[in-house]
């Protein structure tokens, strides 16, 4: 069975509701049928120091998040929108995941070559594509192959408060989208498995 990890960006720290976690679950749902088990972390629980190491000492509680990135076959990066752009939780994430880069496994491939990364986005402000943008440029440069169709989002109504996790019911097209995302994340985690990227 492949192994999924999503990392909830949200700003609000556990146990409080998110819209972002509520999306974020539906995508782990959509993996379970193709064989696919995943859990939630919300980053925003840990002591992630800034910065572009491993580890950057004092505290940090990066390094036992990282071990749960590196376990994993996918990466679901979730992030709300704020401002227009992505979380500053998400950002950070990007930056320590840009330490990845001098990694490499036996053969000499980049460490996280082999691994599939998707995206999620929420809020009821525009920005999601530009945020799903920069996430997938991000996730591509540190070694993370993204599927077709890897991203989905939901955007409230503009100048509206409604959160997604007040909807009665999932949009149709969020759900289809949210399909979509986790049929290809799956096949394309699965033929990495098998058949990995050339060696250098």
């Amino acid at each position: 069975m492949l192994r999924a990890l999503a990392l909830n960006c949200s700003l609000k720290p556990s146990p409080a509701v998110s819209s972002t976690d509520v999306l974020t679950q539906q995508v782990l749902d959509a993996l379970a049928p193709h064989g696919v088990a995943g859990e939630i972390v919300r980053v925003v629980d840990y002591d992630v120091k800034p910065g572009v190491e491993a580890d950057m000492g004092d505290g940090d509680q990066w390094p036992t998040l990282r071990e749960q990135v590196l376990a994993a076959d996918i990466l679901v990066l979730a992030t709300p929108t704020w401002v227009g752009h992505m979380s500053s939780v998400a950002q950070r994430v990007l930056e320590r995941l840009d330490a990845e880069l001098s990694e490499t496994d036996d053969e000499g491939r980049p460490i996280l070559a082999g691994k599939v990364a998707v995206t999620v986005v929420v809020g009821n402000e525009d920005g999601a594509h530009a945020i799903t943008a920069a996430l997938f440029q991000g996730l591509n440069d540190v070694g993370y192959t993204v599927p077709s169709q890897g991203g989905v989002y939901w955007n409230g109504e503009a100048m509206h408060t409604t959160d997604y996790k007040d909807l009665d019911e999932t949009p149709e097209p969020v759900a289809q989208t949210t399909a979509t995302l986790a049929r290809n994340a799956a096949h394309l985690a699965k033929l990495l498995s098998e058949t990995p990227y050339p060696a250098p």
